[in-house]
């Protein structure tokens, strides 16, 4: 994307092509016959989580690509399993695009081990806009 000079209209371009990235993956799964589900950002219970003994706070960067899921059930709608955001979304991750934009260092997001993925527990516009940015890695704080 060709930056127009202005940060506030970068950030609405962003937000915009990503919320059609979303409905084209949601048109695809629709044509493709899979469960609308599938593309919801997975939800973990405590119930589910083989979480592994750990860290305890470390930072450190993770992949992007290996967060997969979150701990946060009204997350899950705001995010698909790409992160890519819904409408509702729409203030808060211009307002983390437009705090990179800037170049500002944003605070660790916060994570936590299942397997060899991770779950997220706060951060998800975070992510979001990294991924929207094309960043492979994130600096995380493993819980």
């Amino acid at each position: 994307m060709l930056p127009t000079g202005s940060p506030i209209a970068d950030a609405e371009k962003a937000f915009a092509r990503a919320r059609r990235a979303r409905r084209r993956a949601a048109v695809l799964h629709t044509v493709t016959r899979r469960r609308r589900c599938s593309a919801r950002l997975r939800v973990l219970g405590d119930a589910s989580l083989p979480v592994s003994a750990g860290a305890g706070g470390a930072v450190r960067e993770i992949p992007l690509e290996r967060i997969t899921g979150t701990l946060e059930p009204t997350r899950a709608a705001m995010f698909d399993s790409d992160f890519r955001p819904a409408a509702g979304a729409r203030a808060r991750w211009q307002r983390v695009w437009l705090a990179e934009h800037r170049g500002e260092v944003l605070p660790p997001i916060s994570v936590t081990a299942v397997g060899d993925d991770y779950a997220i527990l706060d951060g998800h516009h975070r992510v979001s806009v990294a991924r929207a940015r094309g960043a492979a890695t994130i600096v995380a704080s493993l819980a």
